[in-house]
């Protein structure tokens, strides 16, 4: 009997679009590779079945699918479970090997993030990991990340940085972070990034000028690949004295931070 050959973990990524008003040309922002590869996956796990059809269809626009739509495979991620860090879940303690089970059996697998690079601030990481302990190939392709544009386009220290997720919603909490994110961002001469829902860009936005101290530097990244994309960057104390126009509740940010 012949034992079939494993295939690999693909990690595709997606465009920076999801939930905006202006849908990009995938060329814009992929490689031609990476269309190509996206294109002859058959199997895929990703957080929706619903977003994943979405891009397969523009996908299908520049290359056409291997096979029909609705003849690919598509796995969903569960939910993470309540309670986890930063109070988003985990998928840690998850046996996520089932999703993996067209790979073991000798085919390559797509994990898409809904907009993106996979397994970046992404809960697809866990996937990754699974794949590694089931020594399956996982092969990362080319395409953009919204916290390295923001990072590079900042002007801050891009030697030495951390990803710090989501802050606090209620305001005290969120001060409390944002003071102690600071602190931090002064003994490693760090930068601190972090990200939001959209619709709260203003109110995080209002936060870190209110609660940074005035020779912290600040920028804020939105929109990026898109439209009308803005990068702003300056001290604390010139956000305060001219804040500008407000970033709106529709197009994703990332906010990035040093301490002076």
């Amino acid at each position: 009997m012949t034992i079939a050959r494993p295939g690999r973990l693909v990690l595709v990524p997606n465009a920076l679009d999801l939930g905006t008003d202006h849908e990009v040309d995938l060329r814009d922002v992929l490689p031609q590779a990476v269309i190509a590869q996206a294109a002859a996956l058959g199997h895929w796990v990703a957080e929706s079945a619903k977003t994943t059809r979405a891009f397969l269809k523009r996908v299908d626009r520049l290359a056409p699918l291997a096979r029909p739509l609705q003849q690919v495979q598509i796995s969903e991620l569960p939910r993470p479970p309540k309670g986890g860090a930063a109070g988003k879940g985990s998928l840690a303690a998850v046996d996520l090997s089932p999703l993996l089970a067209p790979a073991l059996a000798g085919h390559d697998v797509g994990l898409l993030s809904e907009a993106g690079l996979p397994a970046v601030a992404d809960p697809g990481a866990a996937l990754v990991q699974a794949a590694h302990e089931l020594g399956l190939r996982v092969e990362p392709m080319a395409g953009p990340s919204a916290l390295l544009l923001a990072l590079a386009a900042s002007g801050l220290n891009g030697q030495s940085f951390a990803f710090v997720g989501y802050l606090p919603v209620e305001p005290a909490a969120r001060a409390a972070r944002v003071r102690e994110l600071e602190a931090l961002s002064r003994r490693a001469h760090q930068t601190q990034i972090a990200i939001e829902t959209p619709y709260r860009n203003d109110a995080l936005l209002g936060a870190l000028i209110e609660h940074l101290q005035p020779a912290t530097r600040l920028a804020v990244a939105c929109g990026l690949t898109l439209p009308g994309e803005r990068c702003e960057s300056r001290r604390v104390q010139a956000w305060r004295a001219s804040r500008g126009p407000a970033l709106g509740g529709r197009l994703p940010a990332v906010f990035c931070w040093l301490a002076g």
